[in-house]
Parts: C-alpha cells; structure tokens; sequence
C-alpha cells in the first residue's frame, strides 16, 4: 500500500513539475550558470517570508482562515529558496577553489616547462 501511494505521488509530483514556478526557478539556478543567483533566491526568500508575515497579520486582524494555506504555501517556498540559497553559495565556492587551483596547476606546469625550455638552450 505504501509503496502504491509513494508511486502514484511521484507520477502526480512529475507530472506538475514543469507547471510550478518555484520549481522552474529552482531548475533553473542548479545548474552552474545559475549557482551566481543565490543571492536572488535569499531576496525571493524573504519577499516569501514577507508576505507569509503579511497573511499572518490579515488573519489576526479577521481575515478568512484559508489564508492560513497561503501561510504555510509562503513558509514553504521561503524555505526552498533559503535552502537552494545556501546550497548554491557553498557550490559556487567549491567551485571557485577547484577553478583557482586548476589555474594555479596549469601556471606552474607553464612555469615549469619555460624553466626546462630555459635549461635546454643553455646546454
């Protein structure tokens, strides 16, 4: 039975995918062209938090209760783009380091072969 309902959730989850904008957004900053916006998706965070702050105050103030969907729909995201957010900064420093020691590898390989090219024309 679980297994059932883990499947058919999966299929539904797939088949929805290309229609939910956060996850578009999502898709689109995983990938290594897009690991320079975790900035934005901090600020997409927090304009979420914003407005699920926003829906907390229209409930107190006797706004309808399926506000409280929103809340939660807010809360969620923020929190998909604050984790995306942290995943994409420490990607792109990885990133960064394993470029700047492949530069440094390839100049003293350079630097290395001048020094040899160097030695030979002096024998």
């Amino acid at each position: 039975m679980f297994r059932l309902l883990w499947a058919l959730s999966s299929r539904i989850y797939y088949f929805l995918r290309p229609f939910m904008p956060t996850n578009i957004l999502i898709d689109m900053m995983v990938v290594r062209r897009g690991l320079r916006s975790a900035r934005p998706a901090l600020l997409i965070a927090a304009a979420y938090l914003l407005a699920a702050t926003l829906c907390g105050i229209f409930i107190a103030n006797g706004a309808p209760g399926w506000l409280y969907l929103l809340v939660f729909l807010f809360i969620w995201n923020a929190r998909k783009f604050i984790a995306l957010g942290v995943t994409c900064l420490v990607r792109l420093s990885r990133i960064r380091i394993h470029d700047a020691a492949e530069r440094r590898r390839v100049r003293r390989q350079s630097d290395a072969m001048k020094s040899a090219d160097y030695a030979t024309i002096g024998s």
